[in-house]
């Protein structure tokens, strides 16, 4: 894109669980505060293609990206030079997991409010906040729509 600009995908996984969304957060080190996952988006590749190659490589869990929760955009010092960062964040509903978490230092699920409390930085609270009412929606549409016939219903009309 631009030179002096460094995209990052975020994605915001969350799941059912007892009818309440539960959030993946992580930490990178073990003196740093909970986060979302984030990956650099490399530079053939799309923010979306990024989120979820972090989640399936890092997080060892497969989802699906419902939609867009946020953006924003900052300006960082790297090799003492400034830089502008753009973060996209995603809302992912969690499909399955493979394994052990092996990209991140500790990673646990959290309901929502403890979620929203552990995440220090607000340019962060706001599109977990918006991937909440997210998943909220896609559960409703998805508890109302309609049973599928059986294959041996079908067969009999």
């Amino acid at each position: 894109m631009f030179k002096n600009m460094v995209l990052i995908a975020a994605g915001i996984v969350g799941k059912i669980e007892r009818r309440k969304v539960k959030f993946l957060l992580i930490k990178n080190s073990k003196n740093e505060e909970w986060e979302l996952p984030k990956i650099t988006v490399r530079k053939t590749e799309s923010s979306v293609r990024a989120a979820l190659r972090m989640i399936g490589e890092q997080a060892s869990i497969r989802a699906r990206i419902l939609d867009e929760a946020g953006r924003n955009s900052s300006v960082i010092t790297i090799n003492g030079k400034q830089v502008t960062q753009k973060i996209f964040y995603y809302t992912m509903i969690f499909r399955a997991s493979s394994g052990e978490r092996i990209g991140f230092m500790e990673s646990a699920w959290f309901d929502y409010p403890k979620a929203y409390r552990k995440l220090t930085l607000k340019k962060e609270r706001e599109p977990l906040s918006n991937a909440n009412r997210s998943i909220k929606d896609w559960w409703k549409k998805r508890k109302s729509r309609p049973k599928r016939a059986d294959s041996e219903d079908e067969a009999d009309e």
